[in-house]
């Protein structure tokens, strides 16, 4: 069951790793602010003129782009002119003639002029050289060109086909040198746009591909990425943590590489942002660090981690605290002590919380949590006492297969904890997990809470198993030949002896019926035999010690048969020990037989004597051999002594 639900945590830190969904949902936005007013340019036309109008249009830009490689002014406004085209055009990529001519602008598909426009909006990406040899000071545009070329890249790279096929044109080296520009002007919004966009280009670019996310890495594109974490300005810090969960994903070498630059602190530190957007990468960044590296788990725990993410499980973001619930769920992974920290520090009651949220992935990410807690003895009755199993219960009628198993992970752990047995049952919740393992669990907790003495713990057992049966199995009517009748549970009787669950689930005509007939029992023997069944304990007396030693037998129950027989070695005398031994005999009661021979062996010389002594020794005479041989050949532990 763990291994399917370290499946689950993998899977669900998969889906939440796709960092640059989030972030691609984001540059779509920004490029309706910033270019939503070219776009009436584009449309009503039919779709031949639309495809050819475009496959113009694009040509057109890019001839613009590669003959305006210059710090002229005029250059530079053309640039960034055509830049805002092609980003619109990007923009709108749903529609058919632009998937088709994508990869034209890109370059790898060349037009009729041979032009290429991905190798433009790479060289785009760099500042170009100076009009005069020596000459120094701001450009037209500052910043700005490079900010729309990395912009268009990272929309195209949303394509996985555009990926590769941008990185081949060399744009890596120059987003890495963008990110670097915050030396120039930390101030400047300028330079605070061209490294979000450089930052979001690499996401994009990095997504789900594991070659791009080490050549980033031997580009040295980390270690900026991980400065500009502390940087003054929100956005770039939400955008560089966004590329650094994406380089983290499922890559060791740069998991470690990002350790190693020390970007734990601060985003341990971001973690108590109140800006959600901020804490929300910060923590889908820690949880792709943790993942599948038990080492650095660690190291992020010794750094602090614990308690602010906690914190995150109520944050008005319910991304945050789906991540949040995760990442609790891969700290509490192997660690016991860890498990009992992360419960200690008050993450439970927020879990349950979410247990009811109508977020279904929010819903999921605290039964993950709840699952992986719930599997150490110490937090099951706490999580129980807290709420948590009602609203589990809930979760099991979920169409959603991977929610009703991180739900049903949780219910098995709260189910092995004897003190929730009856608040299991009490809601209903054995209906809802009627497989024969957990049924066998549940019933053996019933049978050793039937047989503490307290009489208040009886009783709710009682209650229990009232609510554990259907309304038409809650009762089993017995009578006797009277017509008395006595009531019981027949979920009780099934869970006493193999007997009665062979009578009940065989092929027995009591299987279905409504009155079952008690034959050659008398009254009150068989009310003291359901007293122990319910109770685990039962006074015998003498009188009736061996007609219940009989209707012990007969229903398979070796507790009762041994009080049975304990009460009734009591009562071996000499006049009476032939027949004791024939009374063990025929109930193979071994523990009556041998405290029959053990009084044999004493009263010898009382049992010579007899008339019936000699039969009685040689039936008696492979007992005795066997008893000594068990006696003799059992294994001593005997204290050594130096």
């Amino acid at each position: 069951m763990d291994n399917q639900n370290q499946s689950s945590g993998r899977r669900h830190r998969e889906q939440s790793a796709k960092t640059s969904s989030y972030s691609r949902r984001s540059l779509k936005r920004k490029l309706d602010d910033e270019f939503g007013e070219d776009r009436g340019r584009i449309g009503g036309e039919s779709p031949s003129e639309t495809q050819q109008d475009l496959v113009c249009e694009i040509r057109t830009q890019v001839e613009i782009l590669d003959s305006a490689f210059s710090s002229a002014e005029q250059d530079r406004s053309s640039a960034k002119r055509a830049i805002h085209v092609l980003s619109e055009l990007a923009k709108n990529g749903t529609t058919k003639i632009v998937k088709e001519n994508e990869r034209k602008y890109l370059g790898y598909s060349k037009f009729d002029s041979g032009l290429c426009g991905g190798s433009v909006l790479v060289k785009h990406l760099q500042a170009p050289p100076p009009e005069r040899d020596g000459e120094s000071g701001p450009r037209m545009y500052e910043h700005e060109v490079e900010k729309g070329s990395a912009f268009t890249l990272g929309l195209l790279a949303i394509k996985p086909e555009h990926q590769q096929l941008i990185v081949d044109a060399g744009a890596l080296p120059h987003l890495v040198d963008l990110l670097k520009r915050h030396s120039d002007d930390p101030n400047s919004r300028a330079v605070n746009g061209v490294i979000r966009r450089a930052a979001d280009a690499i996401t994009n670019l990095a997504h789900e591909n594991s070659s791009i996310k080490t050549h980033v890495r031997i580009e040295g594109g980390i270690p900026p990425l991980v400065e500009l974490l502390e940087f003054a300005d929100p956005k770039v810090q939400r955008a560089a943590a966004g590329a650094l969960r994406t380089l983290a994903f499922k890559n060791d070498e740069n998991k470690n590489q990002i350790v190693e630059c020390n970007a734990l602190p601060t985003l341990i530190l971001m973690l108590r942002s109140e800006d959600a957007a901020i804490h929300y990468e910060a923590v889908g960044v820690i949880g792709n660090l943790v993942h599948s590296s038990p080492n650095i788990k660690k190291e992020v725990l010794a750094a602090g981690a614990l308690q602010p993410v906690i914190g995150l499980l109520r944050s008005c973001c319910s991304e945050s605290q789906r991540e949040a619930a995760l990442l609790l769920g891969q700290f509490a992974a192997t660690d016991s002590d860890c498990k009992v920290h992360i419960v200690q520090r008050g993450a439970v009651p927020p879990l349950i919380e979410m247990l009811e949220s109508p977020d279904a992935q929010l819903r999921e990410m605290s039964a993950f949590a709840l699952g992986r807690l719930a599997q150490d003895p110490h937090n099951q009755a706490g999580i129980a006492h807290s709420g948590g199993i009602v609203p589990l219960l809930k979760l099991l009628e979920s169409k959603n297969g991977s929610l009703q198993h991180n739900a049903a992970f949780a219910l098995y752990g709260l189910a092995d904890n004897e003190d929730n047995v009856a608040d299991f049952i009490r809601v209903g919740g054995v209906q809802k997990l009627q497989d024969g393992e957990f049924i066998v669990q549940v019933l053996s907790h019933l049978l050793y809470m039937m047989r503490v003495e307290e009489k208040n713990v009886q009783r709710r057992v009682a209650l229990a198993l009232a609510h554990l049966c259907s309304p038409d199995d809650q009762r089993t009517i017995f009578i006797d030949k009277n017509g008395k009748r006595f009531y019981a549970h027949r979920i009780c009787l099934l869970a006493s002896s193999d007997a009665f669950r062979a009578m009940f689930d065989g092929g027995y005509r009591e299987r279905d019926a409504k009155d079952i007939e008690i034959p050659n029992i008398r009254w009150d023997v068989f009310e003291l035999m359901m007293r122990y069944i319910y109770t685990g304990s039962v006074d015998v007396n003498l009188d009736i010690a061996q007609d219940l030693l009989r209707a012990a037998d007969q229903y398979l129950l070796e507790g009762l048969k041994r009080l049975c027989e304990y009460a009734i070695a009591q009562d071996i005398s000499v006049e009476n020990v032939s027949l004791m031994f024939e009374l063990s005999e025929a109930f193979n009661a071994l523990s009556l037989r041998h405290a029959c021979i053990l009084f044999i062996l004493e009263k010898f010389d009382k049992l010579c004597i007899m008339p019936w002594y000699s039969q009685l020794i040689q039936r008696i005479l492979p007992e005795i051999r066997n008893y000594f041989v068990r006696a003799l050949t059992r294994p001593i532990h005997a204290e050594i002594r130096r």
